[in-house]
């Protein structure tokens, strides 16, 4: 009996009784409103070793390894969703990356006595509607503490706190980005206007209350354009300017459908109302392409993760249809000389300008 007990001493002393684990308690967030939830947390430190190195109670100067209840992800998830109230849908699931998680303690101040530090990384993630995964923001904070060995509740708190503090700083940090960080876009929602302003003395924007007139045809003749009677080269571009509300990239585009004036001409003796009209039906097909691009510029079309290269190509591609239509229009009306058929494409485009509203 007395080996007996004697060899149940040498095991505890050997292999001491496991640490009861550390247990995270749901905190009070005394921020809001929450706009996000922590749908996954991930322990991504080194090793994944024990969070805590504690002094036992009593006078003992080794420390311990003690875990967390549950383990750091289970017992961080269910931290999270105990502090957080539940939030729409619609908002940010967030995965939590533990990059450092770790509490120290040296001896206090008397030989009962700890003094303890809390050491806090943290990476916040997301994966947005386009299917990518980003990393928005990380934090770094920690805490300090003294407490009588005996009593492990003020490391709770203390971790408990940290974590809070986490969670309230990305908070802020999503009501602050909101408003403009575009990779917090969930969708995008284009808005289209023309640039009719009549303010640069070499160009002229596509109005359709200020048709063209002969004094825009400020450039001279060119021989070299053969039995021409006169003129244009118009074009259209676009500026996009995004902007983040609410979760959606709000993008507004300005639209230029233009002539330059000192690259347009007229011969002498064609200032003719007529050869005018001929004119005037090139710049009414860019229009008419510019309508047609603003309507293959739909939010169905564009994502938020590449709507700049998406709408560079839908661009790309209304400017070919451009110079397909400008050509088509000057073979089949003979440059204007074919009076018939100008007469059936006036009838087409005026029909087309109808359908979109612009006459």
């Amino acid at each position: 009996m007395a080996t007996l007990n004697l060899f149940l001493l040498l095991v505890r002393l050997l292999w001491p009784a496991p640490e009861v684990p550390l247990v995270l308690r749901a905190a009070s967030p005394d921020f809001g409103p929450v706009l996000f939830s922590v749908a996954t947390v991930r322990d991504e430190r080194p090793g994944q070793p024990a969070v805590a190195l504690l002094l036992p109670a009593g006078t003992g100067a080794a420390v311990r390894p003690v875990e967390l209840r549950g383990g750091t992800t289970a017992a961080l998830q269910q931290f999270a969703a105990a502090t957080l109230p539940a939030v729409p849908a619609n908002r940010y699931a967030i995965t939590l990356r533990v990059l450092e998680l770790r509490v120290r303690e040296t001896p206090g101040p008397h030989a009962a006595a700890a003094n303890g530090t809390v050491a806090l990384h943290l990476a916040f993630e997301w994966r947005n509607a386009a299917g990518q995964t980003v990393t928005l923001t990380e934090y770094r904070g920690g805490a300090r503490y003294g407490r009588a060995r005996a009593n492990r509740a003020v490391v709770e708190a203390a971790l408990g706190q940290a974590l809070l503090g986490s969670l309230r700083y990305f908070n802020g940090w999503l009501g602050t980005a909101g408003a403009h960080d575009v990779r917090l876009a969930t969708s995008v929602r284009p808005t289209f206007h023309y640039d009719t302003r009549q303010t640069e003395p070499d160009t002229l924007f596509y109005d359709p209350t200020r048709p063209l007139n002969w004094t825009d045809f400020m450039g001279a003749p060119r021989a070299a354009m053969g039995p021409y009677a006169a003129a244009i080269f118009p074009s259209f571009g676009y500026q996009a300017r995004p902007r983040v509300r609410n979760g959606v990239l709000e993008l507004d585009i300005e639209l230029n459908v233009f002539v330059v004036r000192s690259s347009s001409w007229v011969a002498e003796g064609q200032r003719k109302a007529y050869n005018l009209n001929h004119e005037q039906r090139h710049f009414d097909l860019v229009r008419l392409v510019a309508e047609r691009f603003r309507r293959k510029a739909s939010p169905d079309s564009l994502t938020v993760a590449d709507y700049q290269s998406i709408l560079g190509w839908q661009y790309l591609d209304s400017f070919r249809e451009m110079n397909r239509l400008q050509d088509q229009y000057d073979h089949e009306t003979h440059g204007g000389t074919d009076t018939v058929a100008q007469s059936r494409w006036n009838q087409r485009i005026d029909a087309e300008l109808r359908g979109f509203g612009v006459r």
